[in-house]
């Protein structure tokens, strides 16, 4: 067994360029020993767990959606403000929901302090994300974002 104390687990900061999108995570099962993207096919853990801290103002993640990763949120402080497909709704203290592969969603810190959640996630294999604002496409495990234009299945082959 393998045992930490999350408040040890060093913040990492993620931002956009114009910082919109800004957050920090604790990584708590990567330093379990679990490993990115990898999930017990590749000596992984079969979940992945994060605390994030989500400043006041900004937003986690572009409007997304996966193919076949869950996620699983529990609100620990804060307020913040939730998008899915279904609209937007609010969210605090104690609030726990699901995101099921195919649902886009997004959450902003509409609070004036840290919105501070736990995120769970399986680890399949492969995953598609989708945004719906900007038709972009991403890809893991080669965590490659793409732009794609629809054509016809045969192009190219004969």
């Amino acid at each position: 067994m393998k045992k930490i104390n999350q408040n040890q687990v060093e913040w990492v900061e993620l931002k956009s360029p114009k910082r919109k999108f800004n957050l920090f995570r604790r990584h708590i099962s990567l330093v379990l020993g679990g490993k990115k993207d990898t999930g017990t096919w590749g000596g992984g853990h079969p979940f992945d767990v994060e605390m994030t801290r989500l400043p006041a103002g900004k937003t986690n993640w572009p409007y997304h959606a996966h193919s076949s990763q869950w996620e699983m949120y529990m609100i620990l402080s804060g307020r913040g403000q939730l998008r899915t497909a279904e609209g937007k709704s609010e969210v605090g203290p104690g609030d726990c929901f699901i995101h099921p592969p195919g649902e886009p969603h997004q959450m902003e810190n509409t609070g004036t302090e840290d919105l501070v959640y736990y995120v769970i996630t399986d680890n399949p294999q492969s995953d598609i994300g989708t945004y719906p604002d900007s038709n972009k496409w991403f890809i893991k495990p080669q965590r490659k974002i793409f732009e794609i234009t629809e054509v016809d299945y045969f192009k190219g082959e004969e």
